[in-house]
């Protein structure tokens, strides 16, 4: 199970890679990997696992922060009540947005990563709705809308996977600013 110890934090040059695509069918090193992304973030959700083991909760976590650059990230957006399944879950493998809504959002609160240690403020412009296209562990190809939530983590994970982060998009003159387009989620 990765650790906290075992998320690489800004400043690694893997962060700033761009991942390489990932073959199937999986290798058996690709299966752990993917099952040991999704296991952190059902880890980090539960309350008392996240506080034994020493998390900080997650909602995705691409294989770069663990150091592995390939095109690879779990995803788990949980929802509002927390006896419903996830409104996503899965392990989003060479994954591609092939359409996205010209309307913007962003999280009121700004965005976090498990690899960023510092609070970096402002606002983070991203697509209100995207498709995204992915295989899945079982080399299942998928074509699916999101939106708002789920759209902007997908963003997040799938950043990770061309070397960015998010506050690469955080406006470095004005963060909080916002144009009349843009619709603030959550």
């Amino acid at each position: 199970m990765f650790l906290m110890k075992d998320i690489v934090r800004d400043g690694d040059p893997v962060l700033r890679q761009q991942a390489e695509k990932v073959s199937f069918p999986l290798s058996d090193e690709d299966r752990k990997l993917a099952h040991d992304l999704m296991e952190y973030l059902e880890v980090s959700q539960d309350p008392e696992l996240c506080e034994k083991y020493g998390l900080r909760a997650g909602v995705g976590l691409a294989a770069p922060q663990v150091g592995v650059s390939k095109m690879m990230a779990s995803v788990m957006v949980p929802a509002e009540d927390e006896n419903e399944e996830p409104v996503f879950k899965d392990v989003i493998i060479n994954p591609v947005i092939v359409s996205n809504s010209v309307q913007r959002g962003a999280l009121t609160e700004g965005e976090g990563c498990l690899s960023v240690d510092k609070d970096i403020p402002g606002y983070v412009p991203r697509a209100a709705r995207i498709t995204l296209e992915y295989t899945d562990v079982d080399g299942k190809d998928h074509h699916l809308r999101l939106k708002n939530y789920p759209a902007i983590v997908c963003q997040h994970e799938i950043d990770h996977l061309h070397g960015t982060l998010f506050y690469d998009h955080i406006d470095k003159e004005n963060p909080f600013s916002k144009t009349d387009d843009e619709v603030f989620i959550y």
